[in-house]
């Protein structure tokens, strides 16, 4: 009789173990459609939510998703507030140094959006305003290439407030990968009169292509994404997803 009513207690403190998997915190930025916003009942949408819930299924993951600014979210993974995020952020040496990276999940080039009929060239950028967002690749390589030729970068929070800027005429330029400047801007009735304009931007040095953001160390979390994201490109699951969105095979980018 002890025997059994030792073993009914210690089953019964089992209990809330087994049933609490645990939780991966997962962070993204809504203020960057397609890859990512937030509908009108909270919910969040996206390319970049569809594939973290397809990496969660695939690896039997419980995953919850939450949302803050770009500029935010490698501070937040540092600060153990979320394990994993999936951003649309490009691998950078720099980045890498502080968080661990999946493979590449999709790779686009930059792009400069402006007036229809702009003719970039050397000379064009002295006075320009362009608008980047803020902790993009964007962001260092405007610095990098486009100030020295006489450009003023101007940082955005989010990339949907460029785009009301250049609208308004406060901006010559935006600066931001090719297919959120296509889908959020050019083919929406504000992107009439807009086009790509300029070279297309994909030097090696900042276009590593975009992967997935764990927590420095974890190594066990990196290589369930890893497996998983290798499983639904092969079963079409990723190809389903990006088509939801793109009309272009974004891995990689294909014009």
């Amino acid at each position: 009789m002890k025997f059994k009513t030792a073993f009914a207690i210690a089953a019964a403190c089992a209990l809330p173990v087994l049933a609490q998997a645990q939780v991966v915190r997962i962070v993204t930025d809504v203020s960057y459609p397609p890859f990512s916003k937030q509908a009108a009942d909270g919910s969040i949408t996206g390319f970049d939510p569809d594939i973290a819930r397809a990496v969660c299924a695939e690896a039997k993951l419980q995953c919850e998703l939450k949302a803050m600014d770009f500029d935010g979210i490698i501070p937040a993974l540092q600060a153990k507030k979320f394990d994993v995020a999936i951003a649309s952020m490009s691998i950078t040496a720099d980045r890498a140094k502080v968080v661990d990276f999946s493979d590449m999940y999709f790779n686009v080039p930059g792009r400069l959006l402006a007036k229809q009929g702009t003719k970039v060239d050397d000379a064009w950028y002295k006075g320009k305003n362009i608008g980047v967002l803020r902790s993009a690749v964007q962001e260092q390589e405007g610095n990098d290439k486009l100030k020295p030729k006489g450009a003023s970068i101007k940082i955005y929070g989010k990339i949907t407030d460029a785009f009301l800027d250049l609208s308004s005429q406060r901006l010559d330029a935006v600066f931001l990968e090719s297919t959120v400047g296509e889908e959020d801007f050019l083919k929406t009735p504000k992107g009439k009169g807009y086009a790509f304009v300029g070279p297309v931007f994909n030097d090696p040095k900042y276009y590593q292509g975009c992967g997935i953001a764990v927590q420095k160390g974890n190594k066990e979390l990196l290589n369930k994404i890893n497996v998983a994201l290798k499983k639904i490109l092969a079963d079409g699951t990723y190809k389903k997803i990006q088509g939801k969105y793109f009309k272009n095979d974004i891995y990689p980018f294909k014009n």
